[in-house]
């Protein structure tokens, strides 16, 4: 699979996941908290492929900018995923930070997928596109047999650089 297209599932999986958030009725908390730890996981996870690896390799004069904002909405991502790691599902802000959280990487998607994928495609060949999918799917899954959630606090200072 390749780079885009792994990224591209990975985001329609965490729609749904959020999707699923949406439907619970009040009273809830023990599903509440299994979804957003879920949501959470993949979310840590794939900022953190997309910034060691695709990041990175797309990297041009024509996609900084876009980097650089995608960057920043990796951090505040971040920074709403610790605020919820304080936090019960039984919490008062517990669902609105949800629903932000739900926002932002909406948008995030949408730039990305909208923008800067159909720029890379175009920097990358299909066999480049292929070897950097390989590398992202393989640290996504060694990411994904902890928490990486829990790494998310110790992120939240600066943007990753680009």
């Amino acid at each position: 699979m390749n780079a885009i297209e792994l990224l591209k599932q990975q985001h329609d999986e965490v729609k749904k996941l959020f999707k699923k958030y949406e439907k619970l009725s009040e009273g809830a908390e023990v599903k509440r908290q299994e979804l957003f730890e879920m949501i959470s996981d993949r979310l840590s996870a794939h900022a953190a492929i997309e910034e060691q690896y695709f990041y990175p390799a797309a990297k041009a004069v024509d996609t900084e900018d876009l980097l650089r904002e995608a960057a920043e909405e990796h951090l505040s991502a971040k920074r709403l995923i610790a605020d919820l790691l304080e936090l019960e599902p039984s919490d008062e802000e517990f669902d609105a930070k949800m629903q932000v959280l739900q926002e932002q990487i909406e948008h995030h998607v949408e730039e990305e997928e909208g923008e800067l994928f159909k720029k890379v495609r175009k920097m990358l060949s299909a066999e480049q596109l292929v070897d950097l999918g390989v590398q992202m799917q393989q640290e996504f899954e060694e990411l994904m047999e902890g928490e990486p959630r829990n790494q998310v606090p110790s992120e939240t200072d600066h943007a990753a650089p680009i």
